[in-house]
C-alpha cells in the first residue's frame, strides 16, 4: 500500500507539540544549536539522522502543502534538487518528515511536477516511515499556480494551511507548531509568516546607482512555512487568480485583500537550497543538529 492509498487512515498520537512550553515565546523554537566539536573531515552523518516519529491526531485542523514543483535553474542541476540527498535522504524528505512529526498535520500534499509524480512519491514518500496520509498535485509554471493547485486538494475540513517549500529541508516541527500558534493565538490574525530581521545593509538601487539606504530594522528575511487560515488564502487566490495579480508569495495575495498576517521569527538556519553551496551549509547544519541529539 502506497502512502496516497492511506489518504483515509487516521494514527491517534497523544503527543503532540509540547504543552509544557508555550510554542510562541518557548527558547527552544529560536535559539541556535548549540555546536559540538566534531571532526573536522565532516564524515557523511548516519541514514537515520534525525528521524522524526510521525504523528497524525484524531481531530487535525491543518494541511501543509509543500511545493517542489522548481526545475533547479539558478542551481544548475537539470530536474531540480528536491530529490538530492543530504545525509541519506532527498531535501523534499527532510521537508515532508517535519510536518509528519506534527500531530496537527492530518494531510502532506506535495505539490511537484506531473510528469514526475510517480518519481517524487517512490524516491522520498514510499521509500520512508510517513504516518500522515500523502497525495500529490501538479505543479504549475508560476509558484503561485503551485500552491493554488495544492490548496485545491485539501477537504474543506482543515481549518489552517501550511504552505512551505520542499527546498527548506532544515524546518523542524517546533518551527511549525509556533506558526501555528501564533495565528491560533490571534482572534483576527488570517496568517502567520516565518522569517527573521534583516542584518545586513540594504541600497536602494538603480542600474549601478546608490538612490538611498533605508533603515534596516523595518525589513525582515521572509521564509516558510507560511500559515493561513484555510478559507482567506483560497480566497485571496482566486481573486488575483480572476484579476491577473501574481505576488512573490502567498502572504501577499492576503495581504492584498487586506488580510492580516503575523510576522513570527524564526532561525535564519531554515535556508532555502537555490545554488550548490546552500546545500553543502544544510548538509553540515543538520550534522550539527544529528551531534546536538547524542
Amino acid at each position: 500500500m502506497t502512502k496516497i492509498e492511506k489518504m483515509t487512515e487516521i494514527f491517534p498520537d497523544k503527543n503532540a507539540c509540547p504543552t509544557t512550553v508555550d510554542p510562541i515565546t518557548g527558547p527552544s523554537v529560536l535559539a541556535a544549536p548549540k555546536l559540538k566539536s566534531r571532526d573536522s573531515s565532516m564524515a557523511e552523518t548516519p541514514d537515520s539522522l534525525l528521524s522524526l516519529k510521525g504523528k497524525v491526531g484524531k481531530n487535525p485542523h491543518t494541511a501543509a502543502i509543500i511545493l517542489a514543483g522548481g526545475h533547479g535553474e539558478r542551481f544548475g542541476t537539470h530536474g531540480g534538487k528536491q530529490l538530492l540527498t543530504i545525509n541519506g535522504k532527498p531535501v523534499l524528505t527532510w521537508s515532508a518528515e517535519a510536518f509528519d512529526a506534527v500531530e496537527d498535520v492530518g494531510l502532506i500534499v506535495v505539490v511537484c511536477p506531473n510528469e514526475r509524480m510517480a518519481e517524487y512519491c517512490r524516491e522520498a514518500i514510499d521509500t520512508f516511515p510517513f504516518v500522515t496520509p500523502v497525495v500529490m498535485a501538479p505543479a504549475g509554471d508560476l509558484r503561485q499556480e503551485s500552491s493554488f493547485n495544492g490548496l485545491e486538494m485539501v477537504p474543506d475540513n482543515y481549518e489552517f494551511v501550511a504552505i512551505h517549500d520542499g527546498a527548506r529541508p532544515m524546518v523542524t516541527p517546533e518551527l511549525i507548531c509556533h506558526a501555528l500558534a501564533s495565528v491560533r493565538g490571534s482572534v483576527d490574525a488570517d496568517g502567520a509568516v516565518v522569517g527573521y530581521p534583516a542584518i545586513d545593509t540594504l541600497k536602494i538601487v538603480s542600474g549601478a546607482n546608490i538612490l538611498g539606504t533605508p533603515d534596516r530594522a523595518s525589513f525582515w528575511t521572509v521564509q516558510t512555512p507560511q500559515v493561513f487560515r484555510r478559507e482567506i488564502i483560497i480566497e485571496a487566490h482566486r481573486t488575483a487568480l480572476a484579476e491577473g495579480f501574481v505576488g512573490t508569495d502567498d502572504s501577499a495575495l492576503v495581504e492584498r485583500i487586506g488580510g492580516k498576517v503575523l510576522l513570527v521569527k524564526g532561525p535564519r538556519d531554515n535556508l532555502k537550497i537555490t545554488v550548490p553551496e546552500d546545500l553543502i551549509m544544510a548538509k553540515a547544519g543538520l550534522g550539527l543538529r544529528f551531534n546536538n541529539e547524542q
